[in-house]
């Protein structure tokens, strides 16, 4: 059981989440930064931090494991405590214990367990899709300098207008003028026309996006119409769950167990959906009975693991 997993996602939620008879992970939010030095802009995040005093069973984290791979809570408590015992003991013996997407602990000085965060992942679920980076400074003084030295070495003199004698060069000021406004008016006209392809051209392009974002996109709670039913082969496992978030799904049945195991080795609740109406035996990470659930996992999934992850909801019959 990969329990840093679970962790991890209620980190998401919650500001601490207790590991029975080992210690408790613990969040603190913090504004966004500015590092002078290193001209760095940090996004608002949460600090993760352990306390190993904090030991007691509160029940969150073993209550969300039953939830989740929908079995016994004490069967649960009994697993999550023997994994506890495995993690101190490895402590014990000098080594360095690595959770994925949590830190880094080992046992410093009078048995007192030191941790490192791991910085790459930031729990605050408002930031989500920020990131640091680097911005350059603005020497505008510099650029100063530069103009005000260039006009003392350029000099340069007004010369007073002198004023032409009648005759035909008026008339021609003036039929310059007037050419000039009508090749204004010509250009006016054809900048107007470049302008109008370019939004209709715009329009179609958006248009085109937001129809390939509506055929990507998941609907749930409801199922227009005009659509027909949609009916899946699902297994006894996830009949109380409508919503799948979908691994994969393979022509052979053997590579689909393959993937399930797999991505059991992973951490995950993986599991066999059934065959679609194409004949393609789909896995899913998890299903959930929870819309809200579904969506919050599915969107981990494809910032973590892969990004043609999709959701599967099915209507209760």
């Amino acid at each position: 059981m990969r329990l840093e997993h679970y962790i991890g996602e209620l980190l998401y939620r919650h500001n601490c989440v207790v590991v029975p008879n080992f210690g408790a992970f613990l969040v603190n939010s913090v504004s966004a930064q500015i590092d002078s030095k290193n001209q760095t802009l940090i996004p608002p995040r949460k600090l993760l931090s352990f306390n190993q005093q904090l030991k007691t069973n509160d029940g969150l984290l073993i209550s969300y494991l039953a939830e989740s791979k929908k079995k016994p809570y004490d069967t649960l408590l009994d697993k999550v405590e023997q994994e506890a015992k495995k993690w101190t003991e490895t402590l014990e013996k000098g080594e360095s214990l690595l959770l994925d997407g949590i830190g880094k602990l080992w046992m410093g000085k009078e048995q007192k367990i030191l941790f490192s965060p791991e910085d790459s992942t930031n729990y605050l679920i408002t930031s989500f899709g920020l990131s640091t980076f680097t911005v350059s400074p603005v020497s505008r003084e510099k650029l100063k300098e530069e103009v005000v030295a260039l006009e003392e070495r350029v000099p340069f003199s007004i010369t007073p207008e002198k004023r032409q004698a009648l005759g035909i060069r008026p008339f021609l000021k003036y039929a310059a003028i007037v050419l000039l406004v009508l090749s204004s008016g010509i250009s006016a006209y054809q900048f107007y026309s470049l302008r109008q392809k370019q939004q209709q051209l715009a329009m179609e392009e958006a248009q085109e996006e937001v129809s390939r974002y509506i055929q990507e996109a998941t609907f749930f709670e409801s199922t227009p119409l005009e659509l027909p039913a949609f009916h899946l082969d699902i297994s006894k496992k996830t009949s109380e769950a409508r919503h799948h978030i979908i691994a994969g799904a393979f022509r052979i049945r053997e590579n689909a167990d393959k993937k399930i195991v797999a991505l059991e080795q992973q951490g995950f609740d993986a599991h066999y959906l059934g065959t679609n109406s194409y004949g393609l035996h789909q896995v899913a990470y998890a299903s959930f009975s929870d819309s809200k659930e579904a969506l919050q996992f599915l969107r981990k999934i494809k910032t973590t693991v892969s990004r043609d992850a999709w959701m599967l909801s099915v209507r209760e019959k």
